[in-house]
């Protein structure tokens, strides 16, 4: 895993030089402008504008190498991710949610009032990204923040799955009972 990170920023260290080298052999395969052109200023406009694509282009090339290395690194055969949503969420204000997979503590994420703030927007965030052999699995959620009453709420959520062979794709998601007053929490499996 950590030979294709390498390789990764490798060729993008190389595809950052070639396209710096090929702005600066551009600059000095351009004709002399005539003596009484004021070329400085000509000269540094041109360049900024090349400085300027080459920094768009190494953009989208940091943009591919990341999708690439996502695709290399977690294959559709054993991908699964974990994403929190919040529906209305009026009766609870989330401060983290802690995912363990298996047992085991996969994250642990912390939330800004930005972040609580777009979730209540319909955002959906992506807590985990991982690879997942083939077979039966358990996640379990926890989240924390104030609940009813400004009281702090602490709540967990399990759910077991089968894992194929195809990627898994399961939403922690938050939800207001107005028929209990409080808050719940439902897992998703999406096909």
């Amino acid at each position: 895993m950590g030979m294709f990170k390498r390789w990764g920023r490798f060729a993008a260290a190389l595809l950052v030089a070639a396209a710096i080298s090929n702005a600066w052999a551009a600059d000095a395969a351009a004709p002399a402008a005539p003596a009484s052109a004021p070329t400085a200023e000509a000269d540094k406009k041109g360049l900024d504008d090349r400085i300027q694509d080459v920094k768009a282009d190494v953009i989208r090339l940091n943009r591919d190498l990341l999708v690439l290395e996502e695709e290399l690194l977690f294959p559709a055969s054993t991908q699964v991710a974990v994403f929190v949503s919040m529906d209305v969420g009026k009766m609870f204000s989330l401060d983290s949610v802690q995912v363990k997979l298996d047992d085991k503590i996969v994250t642990n994420y912390l939330y800004t009032p930005l972040e609580v703030d777009a979730l209540h927007r319909g955002g959906v965030q992506r807590v985990y990204l991982g690879n997942l052999r083939t077979g039966e699995h358990e996640i379990v959620a926890f989240f924390t923040g104030k609940g009813p009453h400004e009281r702090d709420y602490k709540r967990g959520t399990t759910i077991k799955f089968e894992k194929g062979s195809d990627p898994k794709y399961i939403e922690l998601q938050i939800k207001d009972s107005q028929a209990k007053l409080q808050p719940e929490f439902e897992v998703k499996v999406w096909q």
